[in-house]
């Protein structure tokens, strides 16, 4: 079986970058937009699973890397695990968002690991041990904030057990103090799973896209944010603007 490549960021030991901005202890997880995280309950608390869901291009990894842009303003490391981006784009897609992060993955305080499958054998034990992979390096690293974009990929090849599995591993890992954003399609299970899974999920984030007279924007729902210091249950409409990055879109949308 072709191994997972891993490969990222620096190795070797890094200091606290809280020591070097001098910045207060953080408890929440924003995404560094002052109107995002006023309608996200200001934001996701720390040591909480999160499940961003969606169908395609309705900007589940936008809002991770805008997570990773608060991330980095809050001292806090991120290990990003990406079924598609490279070292190359994922940092070309921030600077066109106006997210320079170039700096603190020079650093090494973001750690990419690309998901490349060269050769590789779909078969559902070789999934179980990618996610076991993943799962045991979060667990031991030094990260704050891990994020899977996405889990799609892996639940079209194992059982519906083992990503259930895996969802529990990562909630475990969580009530220790780490915080896990997890994306993926709306369509990888079935309604009842899918409602297993967000149960599961502390945090479950909405991404849809509708039709707003002549145009299509997206729009976000704050499901649910157990623990949160805010009402949640709000709608945000958005658009993605090069060189600006997510735009909200002051429109009221019925809740459907």
């Amino acid at each position: 079986m072709a191994e997972l490549d891993l490969t990222g960021g620096m190795d070797e030991a890094r200091g606290d970058i809280a020591d070097l901005l001098g910045k207060e202890e953080r408890k929440i997880l924003t995404t560094g937009n002052a109107e995002i995280d006023k309608k996200i309950a200001d934001g996701l608390p720390l040591g909480s699973l999160t499940l961003i869901e969606g169908e395609n291009d309705t900007g589940k990894s936008v809002l991770t890397q805008q997570f990773i842009w608060g991330s980095m303003h809050n001292n806090l490391r991120v290990d990003l695990f990406s079924t598609e981006l490279t070292t190359k784009s994922f940092l070309t897609q921030m600077e066109s968002m106006s997210l320079d992060i170039s700096d603190f993955f020079a650093w090494g305080y973001i750690r990419l690991f690309h998901c490349h499958l060269v050769e590789f054998k779909w078969t559902p034990d070789a999934m179980n041990d990618i996610l076991e992979r993943i799962i045991t390096h979060v667990k031991f690293s030094n990260t704050d904030v891990a994020i899977i974009d996405s889990l799609t990929i892996f639940t079209e090849y194992t059982t519906n057990e083992a990503v259930l599995t895996f969802l529990t591993q990562a909630k475990n890992i969580c009530d220790q103090g780490k915080t896990i954003l997890i994306t993926m399609h709306s369509y990888a299970f079935t309604d009842e799973v899918l409602t297993r899974v967000r149960s599961i999920c502390d945090a479950h984030l909405l991404l849809m896209r509708k039709l707003m007279g002549d145009k299509y924007v997206m729009v976000l729902e704050v499901v649910k944010v157990r623990g949160a210091r805010k009402t949640t249950g709000n709608l945000v409409s958005f658009e993605v603007h090069p060189g600006y990055g997510m735009k909200i879109i002051p429109v009221s949308v019925a809740k459907v």
